[in-house]
């Protein structure tokens, strides 16, 4: 058993863990599909999460959405990758424009801790199961 692997481990539940707390003294999530969203609610987020890509919706159509939930603080959660880092950089500055404030701390911790091995969100929950399979 690799105790890098178990420390890995630990980082990723903390990480979740503050992620779930924040949910739920409401601040919304943003993430690019429904996949996204089930893998969120795997993990345990009860809070409102918000889609980018369902439904046809373009960036203004997402950014309108975001504005109209009339929050002080979105925690975006997209993809690793390289579309993934495109959006979130895009999207940051449309929400900024609006007054909204962008916290990419979950998105940038997970990016270091996983983002070698998947580049999804959709991923995370499988790969969180197989580390723990890993470490017993």
């Amino acid at each position: 058993m690799s105790t890098h692997l178990k420390e890995k481990l630990e980082r990723i539940e903390l990480t979740i863990e503050k992620l779930l707390q924040e949910s739920a003294k409401g601040k919304s999530i943003v993430v690019e599909g429904k996949k996204d969203t089930q893998a969120l609610r795997e993990l345990g987020v009860s809070g409102t999460i918000l889609t980018l890509k369902t439904g046809g919706k373009n960036f203004l159509q997402a950014t309108t959405e975001i504005e109209t939930l009339d929050s002080k603080e979105v925690i975006l959660l997209l993809d690793f990758d390289r579309r993934g880092k495109e959006a979130t950089k895009r999207l940051q500055f449309d929400l900024e424009r609006l007054k909204i404030k962008v916290n990419l701390r979950f998105w940038i911790d997970l990016q270091a801790l996983v983002g070698r091995e998947i580049h999804c969100i959709e991923s995370l929950p499988n790969y969180i199961y197989n580390l723990h399979k890993k470490t017993q």
